[in-house]
């Protein structure tokens, strides 16, 4: 059961604002609001529906006009979506749109896309009515040529937008970050530069809003940095430099039974006070990369990085931590130890990868990128409950999500996973769309929000 704190702050500001608008009476947790929902967690407080396919329980089907693995947000019965729409390409002319979308992964090392920085986008935000899918507003945020190369398997819109019920933010990497109100007007907008990437791969690496501030991890190959921006003016509040390579997870909020933290992810793991930036404490993670985002639960932390063995610079990590709250300093375990006094345990090998993990009945769950295989691991313990390989599974990239004693597991072709939550392995469902889905769906109202790279589909059984 988690702390009733970790709700995020802004959310209960925002349920005053409606309930003095005289709007009705809801829960702001039924919301998704940001990556992974109002927690950063991935666990719904609502029910989500448990079978579906392409035909069966859609209650609409959206087409998409633009690339983009960024995950929908929803606030109400609107729902939020960004997409890098190509508009012209390098003949100056227009673009056809099906023509520079992300090539399907088929495992490999895939390749760079230098050829796409002549191409012009559109950075739209678009905002669809949750009940039946129109289109409400769109806006195009910035028009241009992008600025920097990305992978093959990235997109120029990866990042997840955000909303307080107020205003919508969107961040396109190195476009900059955007905000604009409910019903479209810029609210203003900020361009924090241009970096290089590691090896063109791009960026990915999601904002994350408490309190009025948008937090946002600039990790590159040039000039790392941690920013906070005033939600309401765009105005830097503070900004600390990072001694960190490229990086792909994003910051979470980290509400615990002493304090709240800001997390980033990196080879070292940092924590940070909200209000300043002053570095809280620091955790070696023996290198590795950081693409999968902390998640926190019963008064924990769990953050590890992927194994790398390439030859790089990054070769190492692998490991999986369980953080106690209160820490200062350096909180790495002896050399040889698997905990310290601010660290529980420590799992070596933990095949965290792309995907961030679930927590749902007590355990936490990781998704192996090419294997499809599912890890169930007890939370308090370290312990593995279970290695499962789930039947017929492509590649994970999409995070996992929970909701109602269950856990969600989206692979690459479409195919979402259901099983019961707890240390016992127990496939309920098998749903498959079909067609090539990596970013990380949204549950608000009974539904769900589920992006693959041709639509957005809303599921909805028959009972809600």
């Amino acid at each position: 059961m988690k702390f009733m704190k970790c709700r995020p702050v802004v959310l209960v500001v925002a349920a005053v604002g409606c309930w003095m608008s005289g709007t009705p009476d809801r829960s702001v947790a039924e919301d998704w609001t940001q990556f992974r929902g109002a927690a950063s967690d991935g666990r719904a407080s609502t029910a989500c529906p448990v079978r579906w396919s392409s035909t069966e329980n859609v209650r609409w089907k959206k087409k998409l006009d633009g690339e983009g693995w960024s995950g929908p947000v929803v606030w109400q019965d609107r729902v939020f979506v960004t997409e890098a729409v190509p508009d012209m390409n390098p003949r100056g002319e227009e673009a056809a749109v099906d023509g520079v979308r992300p090539e399907p992964y088929r495992g490999g090392g895939g390749r760079r896309r230098d050829d796409l920085v002549d191409t012009v986008y559109r950075y739209d935000v678009v905002c669809l009515d949750a009940g039946n899918g129109e289109t409400i507003w769109r806006r195009t945020a910035k028009r241009g040529k992008p600025p920097i190369p990305r992978h093959s398997s990235n997109t120029y819109a990866t990042e997840t937008p955000l909303t307080d019920g107020e205003r919508v933010y969107a961040y396109f990497g190195m476009n900059g970050v955007f905000c604009f109100d409910m019903s479209g007007g810029l609210v203003w907008q900020r361009d924090l530069g241009e970096y290089s990437m590691r090896a063109g791969w791009g960026t990915s690496s999601s904002p994350v809003l408490f309190e009025s501030k948008l937090f946002i991890q600039c990790d590159n190959d040039e000039q790392s940095f941690l920013v906070a921006l005033d939600s309401r003016s765009g105005e830097e509040l503070w900004r600390v430099n990072r001694d960190e390579a490229s990086q792909y997870s994003s910051p979470i909020v980290w509400q615990n039974s002493q304090r709240d933290e800001l997390i980033a992810g990196g080879m070292t793991y940092r924590s940070y006070d909200p209000d300043t930036g002053k570095l809280l404490w620091s955790l070696d993670m023996a290198k590795g990369r950081s693409s999968a985002t902390a998640v926190a639960a019963d008064d924990r932390l769990y953050v590890g990085t992927e194994r790398r063995n390439r030859g790089g610079a990054d070769d190492g990590g692998g490991f999986l931590f369980a953080v106690k709250p209160g820490g200062s300093g350096d909180i790495t375990p002896p050399e040889g130890e698997e905990a310290s006094t601010y660290v529980q345990w420590k799992i070596e090998r933990s095949d965290l990868q792309m995907a961030s993990p679930a927590y749902a009945g007590g355990c936490l769950y990781i998704l192996e990128r090419r294997a499809g295989r599912l890890h169930c691991i007890k939370a308090s313990t370290g312990e593995t409950a279970y290695r499962q390989r789930l039947p017929g599974a492509r590649a994970f990239w999409a995070s996992p999500w929970s909701a109602d004693g269950r856990v969600y597991c989206l692979d690459t072709s479409g195919t979402t996973y259901v099983l019961d939550a707890g240390p016992d392995y127990k496939l309920i469902a098998e749903n498959r769309i079909d067609e090539q889905a990596w970013s990380s769906p949204a549950v608000a109202g009974g539904r769900l929000f589920l992006r693959t790279i041709d639509h957005l589909y809303c599921i909805e059984e028959p009972s809600h």
